[in-house]
């Protein structure tokens, strides 16, 4: 039996941080003997959840990153069969350059496909191609009695779409095999144009989503009067060949070492005017006339990960991720919700703004047809938690929701209202796992 240890861990959003017994298990044959003996546990992977998903006070917290082996590839047909483990980074470092990419990426590559495929989460091509678990052909997973079972969407597909977006919450995800998207390069064409209001933004956005695969939107949630919501717009796909200079490998991934960010910083260093000196910088950096330009998978997909620890920006109080979708109809909650926020004095130092095409069949996947937006908040505003839970409420009578991947303070009553198949993913779960051994501090707080 791998003996636990015990150490502090937390979300990205630092502001639920636990002593927990974490257990490490480097073989997947122990992982079922763990589960066994353990009566409440949740998976782990590199802890980018910022809420408190993969964290059980009371608990095992098992970490699955040991876990991390390509146990196959085909490359004629691009399935790869990985550990649960394995990080997006290490399939893109790994298999890019031989023409294949992740078929959904979120905003950092710092994630294992276990977490992926818990959190279904999602990237800058939803609009076109859904989130990650559609692209799972087969997943194993550890029951709460140490069994396998294994499920796909054709095949014990009750299972599979639990556990497609269910938290960690229906078994310990034990390897998958994912339909990665041909590429012909490694490089990106993309384009950067400047909106000038919130309306223009979202306006520019619809239009352009219809045409690109890859789009995403930042929002100035500092600016007033006719400036309000003003952004940028990313969007483009992979250079084709013929795109790329004679002297540049199109395969050459370019993926440059982070810069660590080594303490916390004062928790002050993030306020109302350095954010907006911020947000003039990068929205003047920006060319007035938006032309095609060549660009690394770093700067276009991941261009946070260039900063290692990137959290300790907000200084040991921490922050709040809220991000939350809601459907066309209630898309003027978008812009409500950056007033109310702003209102509050916390300046939302990076705020993104994306199009969902339809939800999939996972009863608790987070994207929905509409708008989601993601705000950063310092957690040490006055008064927020009142403002979230105002807006929690308006925007599940629009019938919307928050990502509980990002989530660390949702009232537990609005749940079922956001996520009206809830009681059908609970039926699920009760089959897989009767006496709620996995569960987490998040299951906790919200009741499930």
């Amino acid at each position: 039996m791998i003996e636990a240890q015990r150490r502090v861990i937390s979300g990205w959003g630092r502001t639920s941080p636990i002593l927990a017994s974490v257990a490490q298990p480097d073989l997947v044959d122990n992982v079922g003997s763990i589960v066994r003996n353990s009566s409440r546990i949740v998976a782990r992977g590199l802890g980018r959840s910022y809420g408190d998903a993969a964290q059980v006070g009371g608990g095992l917290t098992l970490d699955t990153t040991h876990l991390d082996r390509i146990l196959s590839f085909d490359p004629i047909s691009g399935v790869v069969e990985v550990e649960a483990g394995v990080s997006l980074d290490h399939l893109i470092r790994m298999l890019a350059p031989r023409g294949w990419f992740v078929p959904v990426t979120p905003g950092t590559r710092y994630v294992t496909v276990g977490g992926a495929i818990a959190s279904d989460v999602h990237g800058k091509n939803h609009h076109a191609v859904g989130s990650f678990g559609q692209h799972v052909g087969e997943l194993t997973l550890v029951t709460a009695d140490g069994s396998l079972q294994t499920a796909s969407a054709t095949s014990n597909e009750r299972t599979f779409w639990a556990t497609i977006g269910g938290m960690g919450l229906t078994g310990v995800i034990l390897r998958a095999k994912i339909q990665l998207s041909a590429v012909p390069s490694a490089k990106i064409m993309a384009t950067t144009q400047r909106s000038g209001d919130l309306d223009s933004l979202m306006s520019d956005m619809s239009a352009i989503d219809a045409d690109v695969p890859y789009s995403v939107a930042w929002v100035d949630t500092t600016t007033r009067g006719k400036r309000f919501g003003r952004g940028l717009i990313s969007h483009g796909d992979f250079a084709e060949k013929s795109d790329i200079p004679a002297n540049v490998n199109p395969f050459d991934l370019g993926l440059p070492d982070s810069v660590e960010i080594p303490v916390n910083l004062p928790a002050v260093t993030l306020n109302r005017a350095t954010v907006a000196a911020f947000n003039e910088l990068w929205f003047r950096k920006a060319p007035k006339r938006a032309s095609p330009m060549l660009t690394s998978l770093a700067d276009f997909f991941h261009p946070l990960d260039m900063v290692g620890r990137w959290n300790r920006i907000y200084g040991r109080p921490g922050f709040v991720q809220y991000q939350f979708v809601v459907p066309d109809d209630g898309a003027e909650l978008i812009g409500k919700s950056i007033r109310a926020i702003s209102a509050t004095g916390g300046a939302s130092f990076l705020t993104v703004l994306k199009r969902f095409g339809p939800a999939n069949e996972a009863p608790m996947s987070f994207p929905m047809e509409g708008w989601t937006l993601a705000l950063d908040i310092p957690a040490r505003i006055d008064g927020l938690d009142r403002v979230l839970d105002k807006l929690d409420e308006k925007i599940a009578e629009v019938g919307g929701r928050v990502y509980l991947s990002k989530d660390a303070r949702l009232r537990p009553e609005l749940l079922s209202t956001m996520y009206p198949r809830l009681g059908q993913w609970q039926e699920a779960r009760r089959e897989l796992d009767p006496a709620g051994t996995f569960t987490s501090d998040l299951a906790t707080r919200l009741g499930i």
